[in-house]
């Protein structure tokens, strides 16, 4: 099993920038997909990004890319989502996820942190 703890949210202005960490726990983290989910208010929960075990290959939605990045270092079981060009839609809680590679459920879930941006 994999327990996740997120970290890195805060306050920013319209355009500025955060850096979110997924910190892993578990000798297995090496195997698993790691995604950000966030939540806003009144929203339903969305994927934001994902990236596959060894960081060979990375997921978006269209309508981040170019402004969120995500990345991982499995020496440090660690997973981060760059976020830039931040809008006030942004506002919301972030979540890292894991699931089994190749192929599984996202079963393993961090607390969450929370991420506003004021215009």
């Amino acid at each position: 099993q994999v327990q996740l703890v997120e970290s890195g949210g805060g306050l920013v202005q319209a355009g500025g920038s955060l850096r979110l960490s997924c910190a892993a726990s578990g000798r297995t983290f090496s195997t698993y997909v790691i995604a950000w989910f966030r939540r806003a208010p009144g929203k339903e929960r969305e994927i934001v990004a994902a990236v596959t075990p060894t960081g060979a290959s990375t997921l978006y939605v269209d309508s981040n890319k170019g402004r969120f990045a995500i990345s991982r270092d499995n020496a440090k079981n660690t997973v981060y989502l760059q976020l830039s060009s931040l809008k006030p839609e942004d506002t919301a809680a972030y979540v890292c996820a894991a699931r089994e590679w190749p192929s599984g459920t996202y079963s393993y879930w961090g607390q969450g942190t929370q991420v506003t941006v004021s215009s």
